[in-house]
């Protein structure tokens, strides 16, 4: 089976040489998201703010693919400060319900675009 790409407009189009996400088989790959605002392509201010919209883009890309965020099986979280790994765990269960993904929290130097936080994953379907 070929690969298939995955793309919205409700998530913040590719900045490089990368597609917003590919399908092969029953595997979605999601690329890493940072904290644009799909319609201005400009990153929203401040932490908070920040953690919401990677997970919002996140969760565009996955309803682009018609999955589930269910589905979703691995998360990691590159973060610019690891003192806002407790934020990550309030705002998390806002976009994704137990059992939760398997996760790894990274703590980076620095993001595209001078983002405080970045995620990505992938999800197998039934």
């Amino acid at each position: 089976m070929a690969k298939t790409v995955i793309e919205t407009k409700n998530a913040p189009a590719a900045i490089g040489t990368y597609s917003q996400a590919i399908r092969k088989n029953n595997i979605i790959f999601l690329s890493g998201q940072i904290p644009l605002d799909p319609k201005t392509m400009n990153l929203v201010s401040g932490i908070e703010a920040q953690i919401h919209q990677v997970f919002k883009n996140l969760v565009e890309v996955i309803n682009a693919s018609n999955a589930s965020v269910d589905d979703l099986v691995k998360l990691n979280i590159y973060l610019t400060d690891l003192a806002h790994f407790s934020l990550v765990n309030e705002i998390m269960p806002n976009y994704f319900s137990e059992p939760y993904p398997a996760r790894a929290a990274i703590g980076v130097k620095s993001l595209p675009k001078d983002a405080l936080v970045e995620a990505d994953g992938f999800l197998v379907e039934d």
